[in-house]
């Protein structure tokens, strides 16, 4: 896949995101897709992605802004970094407790892409300054 491809479908992939479009999300990933969160579980195909999406969508609302991605000349290897700008709805085990608190917090992922699709997701953010920021 040219690289010029790949960058529009990790565009199009967080626009979905923005849009809270877990369905335009789930068209640009691979039926196995391998799902990294740090501090978080490691998930494995569309099904379990789109577990995650419908709990991210209840627990938090976020929109990514300030975007930056990047892909190697095969298009094969990408990676975003953007600034996350979001609302702590509902709290999330283990978690403080939410109030609608409001934070910011740069972040960033990687991307592996096959036959058009995302195969790959590892998604890196720093958990302390999450923490420290809702339970300001």
């Amino acid at each position: 896949m040219p690289r010029a491809e790949t960058i529009a479908l990790i565009q199009r992939y967080y626009d979905a995101f923005n849009a809270g479009d877990a369905a335009g999300m789930l068209a640009c990933l691979t039926d196995g897709i391998e799902h990294r969160v740090n501090e978080g579980a490691h998930r494995i195909g569309k099904e379990k992605f789109a577990e995650f999406c419908s709990h991210m969508g209840v627990s938090y609302r976020e929109q990514l802004k300030d975007m930056v991605i990047f892909a190697n000349d095969a298009g094969d290897r990408a990676a975003a970094e953007f600034t996350v700008h979001g609302e702590y709805l509902k709290t999330d085990p283990g978690l403080p407790e939410a109030k609608g608190q409001r934070y910011v917090l740069p972040a960033g992922g990687f991307f592996e892409v096959r036959d058009g699709r995302i195969a790959r997701i590892t998604t890196f953010y720093n958990l302390n300054d999450w923490i420290a920021q809702v339970s300001a």
